[in-house]
């Protein structure tokens, strides 16, 4: 792999079903073993494991091997990256990395370890063209946040990877993306969201497109509309589609006006496009003109007789 190689493609998943999944034309690691092509002609390929988020559980790490056995990938060209008693052979394998996937299980427990030990390498391998998977946690720590469960929102919100340009939510349908939509409403005009739902994944383009992958993808975000205000908008992107590249979404240095002045109006997809409210402004009264006062005759004088 080479210093000028093309950052690739991150794939989000929900879950590990999409590890074994096929849509109507190839499977999804398929679909990845062309991608790792791209830089290294016929391999071999080296993927790693970040298990951090589970303490490395060993029934993980096989369901991990089965699917890169899927990719042509072969166990001894597999790495479980240690997160507790992690060793020098592991760090200098993940250097080395084409593929890196970061498990499930517990999100600020597995960001705590990754930040500590492995951040910047998986960053500067997605920047020289390693493949990034997430699954579960692992697809909201590659984003823009994570939050902790127990504790009072905001206050429960930390920062991740943000390698991602959005917050992502996982099999949360149930409660209709209830922390999603808090998080992105919160985090300012130029924040968008996707939830994926159970069985479901997301893939990250390059060109700053999201796609559904085997379900729909739930969006949030604020976006300007005709007359240039601000509207929260929730949105659902089918599988085979793909979000917009160029779609104009308010830029982080342009700030949303003061509330007073700045209506925010949420809508979906089978809403009525929000109409601008007219703004009747009351016309000063104007304080009448006074009759100029009529000039009085001058009395005639009387002739003194």
């Amino acid at each position: 792999m080479t210093e000028e190689a093309k950052v690739k493609p991150v794939f989000l998943l929900a879950d590990s079903q999409l590890l074994f999944w096929r849509d109507k034309e190839e499977p999804l690691m398929d679909r990845i073993r062309k991608l790792l092509e791209e830089e290294k002609p016929g391999g071999p390929f080296k993927a790693a494991y970040i298990g951090a988020s589970n303490d490395d559980k060993p029934e993980y790490y096989d369901i991990f091997l089965a699917a890169m056995s899927q990719a042509g990938i072969a166990e001894d060209h597999c790495q479980l990256i240690r997160s507790k008693k992690t060793r020098k052979k592991d760090l200098k394998f993940l250097e080395q990395a084409d593929l890196i996937l970061l498990a499930g299980g517990d999100t600020e427990k597995g960001w705590d370890i990754i930040k500590e030990k492995f951040q910047q390498t998986i960053v500067d391998r997605y920047y020289k063209g390693a493949v990034l998977m997430g699954i579960s946690a692992g697809a909201v720590q590659l984003g823009l946040r994570g939050w902790r469960e127990n504790e009072e929102f905001p206050k429960n919100l930390f920062e991740t990877f943000q390698l991602v340009p959005a917050v992502i939510d996982v099999h949360n349908e149930e409660s209709d993306w209830e922390t999603l939509h808090k998080t992105v409403e919160h985090l300012e005009a130029w924040t968008k969201g996707f939830g994926i739902p159970a069985g479901g994944g997301a893939v990250y383009h390059p060109d700053w497109s999201f796609e559904a992958l085997r379900h729909h993808l739930v969006e949030f975000a604020y976006v300007k509309d005709e007359f240039g205000w601000a509207v929260f908008k929730r949105s659902l992107i089918i599988p085979g589609q793909s979000t917009t590249p160029d779609v104009e979404v308010l830029p982080p240095m342009e700030k949303p006006p003061e509330p007073e002045v700045h209506k925010i109006i949420e809508s979906t997809p089978t809403s009525i496009p929000p109409q601008k409210p007219k703004q009747l402004k009351a016309k000063p009264k104007s304080k009448p003109k006074s009759k100029p006062k009529a000039k009085s005759k001058p009395k005639a004088k009387k002739k003194k007789t």
